[in-house]
């Protein structure tokens, strides 16, 4: 993605989320661990443990603890294989070898927040959001020499994946006050997506038993991420006051 692109949407975020700002509104900058799980097919791979960072913009209202929000982050989704034993090319031996898949995400969240208990100490929300992603970029070059050397795509390729995804965003957070106007945030999230993120059709290759080619038709292959976040930043308070 270029820096237009990413200027477009920051810019869209800012305008939808202006657009729902009363009068005082908070701003958030956020980060930490993402562990990314994909299903492909029927076949479950091992998480990714990678990261993420967010800005955010919602509404503040004096009247109620209901808030709109829009989010600009950037996700490290994926998955893995782990302890998984490769024959080495052109020889006998074999690896114990770890295969991380990761799609490089850009993603807009447009959602609401609302507190169920607050004290003067601290506060608890819970959050839902609708999310649209756009692929920024993969690491699936890495894998071109083992599917020419297998002759078909045994492992994922650029070609097949889906730049736009969208899905959902909800989980809640703990917020607690440094000053009136800065606050630290702990929160956890939960991002099911609803589109794949990477489609490809069936296709007949070759794999290795026992050291030997064999023929072998592949079903479709559909790629579609679930990814949990942990999360810790702060909230800056923008506050406006009339004065007659």
């Amino acid at each position: 993605m270029n820096m237009k692109k990413i200027l477009l949407l920051f810019i869209t975020m800012i305008f939808l989320g202006g657009s729902l700002m009363a009068q005082s509104r908070a701003y958030g900058v956020k980060g930490g661990l993402t562990i990314g799980t994909q299903k492909w097919g029927n076949f479950e791979q091992d998480p990714l443990f990678s990261y993420h960072g967010a800005l955010s913009i919602e509404s503040v209202s004096e009247a109620n603890s209901f808030r709109l929000f829009a989010q600009l982050g950037y996700h490290s989704k994926g998955s893995a294989w782990r302890n998984v034993q490769f024959r080495n090319f052109g020889s006998n031996n074999v690896s114990v070898v770890t295969r991380k898949f990761k799609f490089e995400n850009i993603a807009l969240v447009l959602g609401f927040k609302n507190n169920f208990k607050e004290t003067d100490n601290y506060s608890l929300y819970y959050l839902f959001g609708i999310r649209g992603d756009y692929n920024v970029r993969t690491n699936l070059k890495e894998y071109e020499e083992q599917n020419a050397f297998f002759g078909a795509p045994i492992y994922p390729f650029d070609e097949a994946v889906r730049k736009i995804t969208y899905g959902a965003t909800l989980g809640g957070g703990f917020q607690f006050p440094f000053t009136d106007y800065v606050s630290g945030i702990v929160e956890v999230t939960i991002s099911p997506d609803f589109s794949d993120q990477y489609r490809q059709g069936a296709f007949n290759g070759t794999v290795f038993q026992n050291g030997a080619p064999v023929a072998r038709s592949f079903a479709e292959r559909k790629i579609r991420n679930l990814v949990f976040e942990v999360s810790v930043g702060f909230r800056f308070l923008h506050k406006i006051e009339y004065v007659d």
